[in-house]
């Protein structure tokens, strides 16, 4: 005899409609990404056009790891040298895959595109969950929006660099990288919008271009370069050149570097309603390009540290009145023609733009399921869904809107803009240790059930208990899981320790990390708004469906 399962939906109007829908039929009717989502308290509303392959298009293109650690370069090499680069880059690769698994087993439990806060408000002790869950939320979203600025800010400024690789007459000024940076934004949104359908296609092109790109550049940088460094000068050469009290603190405040290049490989979650195969797939899609990419940067990092003679010099002429990217400048030497350097960089360009593209995907649909919950103003505007692309176009406006408008910073302080772009790394770091720390707690005291089929037929909200919290098909079992969920808790604290210092010992107002103070005031302005307002209309992940076994 078949089982009933009931259906109750809330509609716009807050009205509950029940329906009931044959077991034998549940297949037919609602495909496992679609049963799933429910059992989370949310219905299907975003069309699934993500695969495996495509996902990890995204992810590898959003993260653009090899490219970004040429951008970010000198902040692990100041601090550490080639050894320290090196090792630095190892421990934060490691420390990733470790993170990200876990994110995977949370995924793989609980596939909605909220992520971070909707897993901190059912992990989380009951007297807690509402402002947890909200505060972690306001973070991811104001990461996300900061990501996005910073990848579009690394394009303009790239092509900048570029212009006066080939004319050195010619001076960059803050307003124009606004310009340029307005002008990446504009056409992430034309492409989320009008071509979104494409998008899936596209970023497997992404994903072909990263890695084809990545020989483009590596093998003339190696193979023409006139002369080469030692194993030992790149294996066992530490440097302090910032002037810290010990090389093992300059190592530490060097990671920075390393870990913004692998920032956004959460990107896959906050798409997981539009990814088939969702509770499988997200965290393969996450671990995929972690190995990719730290594959690709461990190359990429090799060849320069080989490479590049006196970078250090070539770093202060790059900085000082130069293209202000000192990787361009090596790319120049190395191939002995700024045509050269140029096509070269010109790739990097093309995939840091892809970043942006990916970002703006990743921050609106992080911004719609945040709304959706009623944890942003104007929630029911910004929760809307557009019925002929089926996607968030209000919320895409919006992230781009305040990107922008986060932009004009750069014309009159570009230390401050600098700053505000920190909160990349603040944001989704906080907000992953939050969860991660949680779920640690929960599994430790035994509350997720072992079997991930146990609890299919009984809704995960955060209005249920947690006894009914069951691991999904990915994760790590018995020891080793504990094991690696404590691994990522205590590389999260490390990174978000020395987030916070300043790039040298001697602090000015002009070279100080503000990033403490506006993390600060980002969390502040969420506090005071969670206790004026949002404490009476956030309740956590809101049940659109509730599904249950009769």
């Amino acid at each position: 005899m078949d089982k009933t399962v009931e259906l109750q939906t809330v509609d716009d109007e807050g009205l509950h409609n029940r329906h009931q829908v044959s077991e034998s039929n549940r297949d037919k009717d609602f495909d496992r990404d679609r049963y799933e989502l429910a059992r989370a308290g949310k219905k299907q509303v975003l069309k699934r056009r993500f695969g495996l392959v495509s996902m990890t298009g995204l992810s590898c293109g959003l993260m653009c790891t090899w490219e970004s650690l040429l951008v970010v370069f000198m902040i692990g090499f100041e601090n550490g040298g080639p050894a320290g680069l090196l090792y630095g880059f190892l421990l934060v690769w490691l420390g990733n895959l470790s993170v990200f698994i876990t994110i995977g087993e949370l995924s793989s439990m609980i596939p909605t595109a909220g992520g971070q806060y909707h897993w901190v408000s059912l992990l989380a002790p009951p007297s807690t969950k509402r402002f947890f869950s909200y505060m972690t939320g306001w973070l991811t979203v104001i990461g996300w929006i900061a990501g996005l600025t910073a990848a579009s800010y690394f394009v303009a400024n790239l092509i900048l660099g570029l212009i006066h690789l080939n004319d050195p007459t010619f001076h960059t000024a803050n307003w124009q990288s606004t310009l340029l940076l307005w002008g990446v934004l504009l056409l992430c949104v034309i492409i989320n919008i009008f071509i979104s359908g494409a998008l899936p296609s596209i970023e497997v092109i992404v994903l072909i271009i990263h890695i084809l790109g990545f020989f483009g550049i590596l093998i003339p940088l190696v193979y023409l370069t006139p002369s080469h460094n030692s194993p030992v000068e790149v294996f066992t050469s530490f440097q302090n050149n910032a002037k810290w009290s010990t090389q093992g603190l300059a190592f530490f405040i060097g990671l920075q570097g390393n870990a913004l290049a692998f920032v956004g490989t959460d990107s896959a979650v906050h798409m997981s309603e539009e990814v088939k195969n969702a509770s499988r797939d997200v965290a393969r899609s996450m671990v995929l390009s972690i190995l990719i990419n730290g594959c690709l940067a461990l190359g990429m990092l090799l060849a320069v540290l080989i490479s590049a003679q006196d970078i250090m010099a070539t770093a202060e002429h790059s900085l000082q009145g130069g293209t202000g990217f000192p990787f361009i400048e090596i790319f120049a030497k190395a191939v002995g023609s700024n045509a050269g350097a140029t096509v070269m960089v010109s790739i990097i360009v093309i995939l840091e733009f892809c970043s942006a593209l990916g970002s703006l995907a990743a921050a609106s649909r992080m911004t719609w399921a945040f709304a959706r919950d009623r944890g942003l103003p104007f929630s029911r505007f910004l929760s809307m869904i557009d019925q002929r692309t089926t996607i968030p176009v209000v919320a895409i406006v919006t992230v781009t809107t305040f990107s922008a408008l986060l932009a004009l910073i750069n014309i009159g302080d570009a230390t401050a803009f600098n700053d505000i772009v920190s909160l990349v790394l603040e944001g989704f770091y906080i907000s992953y240790f939050l969860a991660i720390s949680l779920l640690l707690w929960r599994r430790l005291r035994g509350n997720i059930s072992p079997n991930e089929t146990s609890a299919l037929s009984s809704p995960v909200s955060s209005e249920s208990t947690h006894s009914c919290l069951s691991w999904g098909p990915w994760r790590l079992k018995g020891v080793l899981g504990v094991a690696n969920n404590a691994i990522a808790c205590s590389y999260l604290l490390l990174l978000i320790f020395f987030s916070f210092w300043p790039a040298t010992p001697n602090v000015t107002a002009e070279n100080m990390n503000y990033a403490v103070l506006v993390t600060g005031s980002v969390s502040l302005f969420s506090v005071a708004y969670y206790l004026i307002w949002a404490k009476r209309s956030y309740t956590g992940p809101v049940v659109e469906i509730d599904l249950h076994t009769l």
